[in-house]
């Protein structure tokens, strides 16, 4: 469908002058109102509701900056141009005070007049954009938390419908920062079980030795420090689903009593001697290929059979690109009410660096990018000085090389290989890990080897 042709009203006391902008705007393919003062400027603008005004500021009866806060009043996001002959600093500086989108002065520079409406062009067509992504929001575009109309996602979607009404185990895969744990709460939003607990664990950032006594629980005196009972996830969670993320991080020794628990729906506490039954549904999520990390033995094949009775694959955002313009319409509108600010959407210029770059850290980096931005913008539409820099850098290409120095020994080629790729995946240590076939851990213990500690998981 043709973009509709933008609608100016003119607003100027001198027949000639209403004239020759009427030629001009209408050479360059606009449509054009004329208004002989301010008061019939007042009149048209609500009865023709123009996208855009241009008008002179020395006119009788309502001047042009009298105007201008009549117009803003009624539609604070239309653009106005004040021109005048008889323009100065001062007036120039009130009228941008008081919202006007430029001022110029008599004669007309067309060329510059041009690329300002050309900006505007822009502007307004972001701003449509934003309102039709906004209504589709209203409209559900999407599952729950989760966000997306590509094809990708409404596949997920449909195997998340489909697994919800069941009880079986579901096995949620994907790079990290794609949404694995916004999965597993529409399953349980979803099912049977949505007015019980929703229990979210991650086993990578279990201190270790923990592991047991987070997943089973503990008695007092079972070990140094055990001062009180406490209940396991697995009890927390009763009667309704535990989430268990990064699922192959859990220590090997661990898994055959993992699946037995699994297996006969009762536990032991550390320290205990008494079995406990419990009734939960498991959602289990990694960052590896599940495959992979049974080959590589991360994770015990018995134990991959039982987690992975119904699979979920969450696509890369990457592969999802289309989506980006409504999950960025999601996360304004959100920082917007969080941070009280008043961001209409993204510039054209901004969606491109967005939709250009290759999002290493997925869903969870945009959604911080787009904090930023909003903090940053406050109101208006995001411009690419909203973003950060290396949105447009060498770390917006996928696959880019890292160089390691000449002579460089095995240990210190790793080193570089471990800090430039936490580099490019913004410091998300699962991420690195999956990338690089480690283990989190393994990252860790690297990490503190350098002396370099990046935050983030």
């Amino acid at each position: 469908m043709a973009e509709r042709r933008l609608k100016i009203l003119v607003v100027d006391d001198e027949p000639a002058m209403r004239e020759v902008l009427e030629m001009r705007l209408q050479e360059w393919g606009f449509d054009v109102v004329l208004a002989e003062n301010g008061e019939a400027a007042r009149g048209a603008a609500a009865s023709e509701r123009p996208d855009l005004v241009i008008s002179d500021v020395v006119m009788p009866e309502l001047t042009g900056l009298e105007l201008l806060e009549v117009l803003k009043a009624g539609d604070p996001a239309r653009p106005v141009i004040l021109a005048t002959a008889y323009g100065t600093i001062d007036e120039a500086v009130e009228a941008m005070k008081r919202g006007a989108r430029d001022f110029l002065t008599k004669p007309l520079d067309y060329d510059k007049l041009r690329a300002i409406l050309g900006e505007v062009e822009e502007e307004i067509a972001a701003r449509r954009k934003a309102r039709e992504l906004a209504s589709t929001l209203d409209r559900g575009a999407g599952l729950g938390q989760l966000v997306g109309t590509s094809p990708a996602m409404r596949e997920v979607f449909r195997l998340v419908e489909s697994v919800a009404a069941s009880d079986a185990s579901v096995l949620v895969s994907g790079e990290s920062g794609t949404g694995k744990e916004l999965v597993a709460r529409a399953i349980h939003e979803l099912s049977a079980r949505r007015n019980g607990p929703f229990v979210a664990i991650n086993v990578a950032a279990i201190p270790e030795g923990l592991t047991e006594s987070e997943l089973f629980g503990h008695e007092k005196g079972a070990f140094t420090g055990a001062v009180a009972s406490r209940p396991g996830c697995f009890e927390l969670a009763d009667t309704g689903t535990l989430f268990l993320d990064e699922i192959t991080e859990m220590p090997p020794t661990l898994q055959p009593k993992f699946l037995r628990v699994l297996e006969e729906s009762r536990l032991r506490r550390v320290g205990g001697s008494r079995e406990i039954a419990f009734d939960v549904r498991l959602v289990a999520a990694t960052n590896r290929d599940p495959e992979t990390a049974v080959e590589q033995g991360h994770l015990r094949r018995d134990l991959y059979y039982r987690l992975n009775v119904f699979p979920v694959p969450l696509p890369p955002l990457r592969q999802r690109a289309a989506d980006i313009p409504l999950l960025a319409q999601h996360f304004i509108r959100a920082f917007d009410a969080k941070h009280r600010a008043t961001v209409d959407g993204l510039g054209a210029e901004a969606l491109a660096l967005l939709q250009g770059y290759a999002w290493p850290g997925n869903v969870r980096e945009l959604r911080n990018v787009l904090e930023r931005a909003v903090i940053l913008a406050k109101g208006g539409l995001i411009a690419p000085s909203h973003l950060p820099p290396y949105l447009a850098g060498p770390r917006g290409t996928a696959g880019a090389s890292i160089v390691v120095p000449a002579k460089a020994t095995a240990a210190e080629a790793e080193r570089v290989l471990i800090l430039e790729t936490l580099k490019r995946v913004g410091n998300n240590k699962a991420e690195a890990a999956r990338q690089l076939g480690l283990d989190v851990k393994t990252i860790r213990n690297k990490l503190k080897a350098y002396g370099a500690g990046p935050q983030g998981e």
